[in-house]
Order: C-alpha cells, then structure tokens, then sequence
C-alpha cells in the first residue's frame, strides 16, 4: 500500500524531465559477450582488402562532391540564364520609361530653379494649380501574382538608378493603413538618404535635395503594386507629394494588377486630378515563359534535362495552380536538386557544359549499366568516349526543330511550354516513326488535350505538331520569308538543317526575282510556285521532325542528365507533412539509429522507443477517442518492462568481476512516468495529431490523423 509522502509526490509533485537515448555502438563492441554469445569469431582482413575498401570510399566521397559542385555550377549557369532572359525582355520597356522620366524632369525644370531661402523652408511653395501636376507611369502588369514582378520592378530601379535619378522602392506593406502616411514617408526618407533619419518630415528631403548636385537629377517613387496599397494613405501621400512637387521633382511610378481603371477606383478624385499619367505595358506571362523555357530546357546550356512525366508535370502545376514564373522556376530548380541527390553517376555532367567535349569527359564504364545502354549497336568502348559528344549533337538538333515549330505555331498562339511537352514524348516520337506524321486521329479512338489557351487538341499520330506544321500551307508568300528567316537564325550552327533551309530560301528568292511586266499565265504560274514552296517548307519540316526530333529518353546514357521521377519531384513539391510525421514517428530507430529499438516486427511498444514514438505507437490501438486512463497505463507498463538486452544482463553470471557490471532495470516512479507521459501528449499535441479534451469529455483526447 502506498505511504503518505508517495501519494503526495504522485499527486502534487510532477516536474517534466527529458529524457536522453541515445544508441552507444563503442559500448556494445567494448562490452564482452555473455553465455553463447561469447564465442569469438576470427576474421583475416588483409591489407590489399582494407586499402581497397578504403579507395572505394573516398572514390564515393570525391563523386559525392563532385555531385554538389556539378549542381552548384548548373543552378548557378540556369539563374544567371534567367536573369538573363528577363533583363532582355524588359530592356525596351525600361529604356522607354528613363527616357519618359528624362523628358519629364525637363518639363519641371523649364519653371527654372528656386533660391535656396524658399526651397528649404519648411512649407510648401503657393503655385498655380498646374504646377501640382505629377508625371505618373502606370506600368500594367499581366500576371494573375504579383511575385513575378517583385523582381521586375527591383531591376527597374537599379537601371533608373544607373542613369543617375534617386529611386526609392515603396511595397504596398509602406501603405497600410496601420502605419498611415507617416510610414510611407519614414521608407522614402530611409532609400533616398541612405537611412540618416527616421523622422517622417518631408522638408527634411526638400533640404537634401537643393545640397550639392542633387538636384540635378530627378526623384523617382517606385510604388510596386498599388491595388494592394491602402486607398486613404496613397491618396494623401499623392496630395501631399503635389504641394512640394515645384521643390522635389518627384516622378511616381505605379505598378497596375489588374486594370487602367484602377487608379480611378482606388484613388480619391482629389489625389487623380493631380497626376498627369503616361502607360506602359510590361511582356506578357507567356512570352517570358516561353523565353525561359527556350534558354533552359530546350537548350542544353546547364546539363540538365527533364523527362516528359516531370515536364507534364511542372506544366500542370503551372495552369492549374498560380500560374506564375516563380513557381515553375522553384519546380526545376526542386527538379535539379533531386536528380543530383539520386543519381550517382551525375558527377559527370560537367562534359555536356563545355563547349567542346574533350576525351577526359567520357561516361564512366559503370554508365554501361544504365537501362537504356542495353542495346547498343556499337562497341562499349566507342560508346562511352563518343558518348557525351553524341548526346549534345542529338540535343542540338532537337532543340532546333522544336524552335523551328515554335515559329511556326506563334501566328496560332501556340505556346512553346505544349510544344516541349509533347515533343518529350516518346510514345509519339515512336508513332512518327512508324507512321506518317500527320495521319487523322480514329474518330474512334479520341485522346484529347488541353493548352495553355484552353483550345483543344489531338495528341494521336502527332497531335499538336501535326496541327503546327499544316499552318505553314496556308501562309502567303510574305509570311513565309519571314518564317524562313527565322529558321535561319534559329539553325545557326547546325549545319546539317541549316544548310537545307538556305536551299529553300534560295528558292524562294529565285520566285521572287520577276521582271515588272508579266502575263495572266505567269501570274497563275506564279502564284503555283508559291504553292509548291509552302509544300517544300511543310515538307522540310515534317523531315526534321522525323530524323532529328528524338526525345531524352529514346537517347543513350539519358539517365546521367535526364530526371525522369516525376513522383519524387511532386513529393518534395507539394509534400505531406502530417503523414511525415507519422511515418518518424513509427519508425524512429531509422533516425535514432538504435539497434535496441529495432524489432523484427514493426510498431511493437517496447519500454527502449522515445516517450512520443511509444505513445504514438500506442495510440493506433484506439479509435477516434483515447481515454487517457487506459493510455496511460498503456504507457506505463511498457516503459516498467525489462528490455531483451536488460535480461540477458540480469542472468547470473559465472565470473564475479561480470556479475558487478550487470545492469540493474530502473525503477520508474510515478512521478516520472506522469511528467513523461505529459510531455509526449503534448507533442503530439504540437504536432497536430491530437486534439486536448474538452469540457464535456474530459478524460478523452481525440486522434485528428488517422492513416498513411
């Protein structure tokens, strides 16, 4: 029976304490064996054994590193693409913005310069009602989220900056209506002055601007998103900026969501009757995408490559969830980084970076093992030096027809993103080979496809190329030279299409070259060239598709650059992390590395697992509802047991020198047991995997996850 002072420690004294397991490997190799187990088993390890073993590990600790450095240098070369690609799409809308806030700045100055007495004193000049007037730029942005251009709107501040103008960065987060106009100004002052002040006093700017050579140059205000600023501290902030605009030429620039009808909607009537606005448009979403896209995956600039489920994959995500740059960027560089991780033989990417692939960067022999090297019509020692070489002739030409259908596919909207999907695809590259490419789909047999337009698609017997390439008949004569024109830029250095789209151009020009006056005959004889032109054009493509679009997976050793686990790419994307949990939870001695916790039968409470793990462990014997009574005892019957290594401890042992290091089970009070089993309780609680009882059942807890 139990005495007073144990009552009063069970009932009262409950102090949480941690509890420390940690798996000791030196202890269990320094300790000597009892009973059967004692018997020694000799092995001869030789020292060419041990020297191999040792080489065999620091030959996978180099490609380890060389696995990083290759994933390192890739990122890198793919973010500076897209850096890149980006500042050359907003180059021209940039240059017509400075060369507005120039223009601009002229036309305020033209009022001529004030003394330094009425510019520096603390109130505004009293002008006339047209000299509040303030240059704004609506700059209308396309995208459904505002993330993609967070960055645009930065490198348009750098660029104003490079050509002198004081630019100052304001988010919609300066014109909340919790901090009011104070907050607004207090950021303007802290870019513009370099953060000398916190005080939100706009005299304080008007003083800077007339010191030394300041005011030569204008004062720029960057507002990134104006229909998430608050309506009532722009509109002041405008009004505001109108009565000191004669001593600080400030020049407003708004990025624009949604529509040109916003400001009016937004702003007070007061506030739009001093801006004087301007438009400007920035690219569309898809162009920049498309311009990604062409730089990073269709041409092999970094060594890497995706498959056509991870390329369908990332394309889904793209439509149907936000839709947005960021995302689909994240999604290759996630993509890049799990190649990299599982795929052993990635260290040796670095050979398709270069521009010539020299015999040093040939696939290693253990590349021979690879599923698509099984059937290699050529020696195995040819293969892996011209390997690498092979690899980038076959991606270049892909590349340049996929281009080359690109240009054809724009006057119909096609998008390069359905383009590259579709010419990833093996199954239809297999279809072209063994059939005619622009064969009719079975109306019997549909398969259909969305764009990115929402316009319909066969993806049989070539699908959206085939639609691509029966534009190129309906093209007029001019149409057609610029599409080869085009051509010609884009196979630049590919000899072997190159040459065949200069004999067309040739061609072309020899039907151009007519004399002034013909005939109604020449004219329909004409006009037939032309025709069979067109038909030369389609049917050069359709040649180029055939022999030269050959997709990723369909080439050698396309397991070293090409990610193709379009699962481990949607697991670490989208995650699931209540079922994470659970899983650790279950299985803990994996990351505890405990060999004492590790059963031949899973999920068994034994009294060596972690409290939580045990807990857990115990719960999935309940149903919804726990009573706490029946888990506690649960709890503490499994933590009061002996474990299988403190039995065979407790045996009695023959030597006395043994008998005195015999490990003697811990008695566990009650105490100790409650403030462990409340500490897990409320773990699992933070956890999101129990829900604490509530006041009508206040002995149960309910499980809020249940499966895997």
């Amino acid at each position: 029976m139990a005495t007073a002072d144990e009552v009063h420690i069970s009932d009262n004294d409950l102090k949480p304490f941690f509890v420390l397991h940690k798996a000791s490997n030196s202890q269990q190799h320094a300790r000597k064996p009892v009973g059967r187990t004692s018997r020694k088993v000799k092995v001869n390890l030789s020292s060419s054994l041990a020297a191999s073993d040792e080489s065999q590990l620091l030959d996978d600790q180099l490609h380890k590193n060389s696995r990083m450095k290759n994933f390192h240098d890739a990122w890198v070369k793919i973010e500076s693409t897209i850096k890149d690609v980006l500042h050359n799409i907003n180059a021209d809308v940039f240059n017509e913005i400075n060369g507005w806030v120039q223009k601009s700045f002229g036309a305020i100055c033209s009022s001529g310069k004030l003394d330094t007495n009425k510019a520096t004193c603390s109130y505004p000049t009293v002008t006339d009602v047209t000299s509040n007037q303030i240059f704004t730029a609506f700059v209308v942005m396309s995208n459904i989220e505002f993330v993609d251009d967070l960055q645009t709107f930065a490198d348009l501040g750098v660029h104003l900056q490079s050509h002198g103008c004081h630019v100052a960065n304001l988010s919609s987060l300066d014109f909340s209506a919790k901090s009011g106009i104070g907050g607004c100004l207090r950021s303007l002052l802290r870019q513009i002055l370099n953060g000398s002040t916190d005080a939100a006093d706009i005299s304080i700017l008007a003083s800077w601007y007339m010191e030394h050579d300041n005011y030569k140059n204008p004062v720029v205000v960057i507002i990134e998103d104006m229909d998430r600023c608050s309506a009532s501290v722009l509109s002041d902030f405008i009004l505001m900026l109108s009565e000191w605009v004669i001593k600080i030429p400030v020049i407003l620039i708004l990025g624009v969501a949604t529509t040109l009808e916003a400001p009016k909607n937004i702003l007070s009537s007061k506030a739009v009757q001093h801006l004087s606005p301007s438009k400007f448009f920035l690219g569309h979403p898809t162009d920049r995408l498309d311009a990604i896209i062409e730089a990073v995956l269709v041409k092999p600039c970094s060594g890497f490559l995706v498959g056509h489920k991870v390329a369908a994959f990332i394309r889904n995500c793209f439509l149907r969830q936000d839709g947005t740059l960021t995302s689909f960027v994240r999604a290759v560089k996630m993509a890049i980084v799990q190649h990299f991780l599982m795929e052993p033989l990635s260290f040796t990417v670095k050979g398709l970076l270069d521009e010539e692939v020299a015999e040093a960067d040939a696939w290693p022999r253990q590349a021979l093992d690879l599923p698509s090297c099984k059937r290699l019509s050529e020696p195995k020692s040819e293969a892996l030096l011209s390997g690498a070489s092979q690899m980038k002739e076959v991606l270049n030409l892909w590349s340049s027809v996929v281009l080359c259908l690109h240009e054809v596919g724009k006057n119909q909207r096609t998008t390069l993103l359905d383009l590259y999907d579709e010419a990833l695809d093996p199954k239809l590259y297999n279809l072209r080979n063994s059939d005619h490419l622009e064969v009719k789909p079975d109306p019997q047999r549909p398969s259909w496809n969305c764009d990115m337009h929402g316009q319909s698609f066969e993806r049989q017997k070539g699908g959206l190329i085939s639609r691509t390439i029966r534009q190129i008949r309906d093209l007029p004569s001019a149409a057609l030279h610029q599409l080869l024109e085009k051509w010609d830029k884009k196979t630049e250095g590919v000899d072997m299409i190159h040459e065949k789209v200069k004999e067309l151009q040739l061609q072309e020009d020899d039907n151009l070259k007519e004399p002034p006056t013909r005939s109604r005959k020449q004219t329909i004889r004409n006009n037939g060239n032309s025709d069979r032109l067109n038909e030369k054009a389609a049917a050069l493509i359709t040649c180029m598709t055939r022999e030269h679009m050959q997709p990723i997976e369909c080439i050698p050793f396309h397991e070293i650059v090409c990610f193709r686990n379009a699962d481990k790419l949607q697991a670490a994307l989208v995650g699931d992390p209540r079922k994470r949990i659970q899983l650790d939870l279950l299985e803990c001695n994996k990351f505890l590395k405990c060999s004492c916790c590790c059963t031949k039968s899973h999920n068994v409470p034994i009294s060596s697992m972690h409290d939580t793990s045990l807990m857990y462990t115990l719960a999935q014997e309940h149903g919804n509802l726990i009573n706490l009574h029946d888990w506690y005892q649960s709890f503490k019957a499994v933590i009061s047991q002996k474990t299988v290594k403190d039995k065979h401890n407790s045996k009695v042992s023959p030597s006395p020198k043994k008998r005195k290091i015999t490990a003697q089970p811990q008695i566990i009070t009650e105490a100790s047991a409650q403030a462990r089993f409340c500490r897990a309780v409320t773990e699992l609680q933070i956890t999101g995997l129990l829900r604490m009882p509530s006041k009508r059942r206040q002995d149960y807890v309910q499980r809020v996850a249940f499966g895997l």
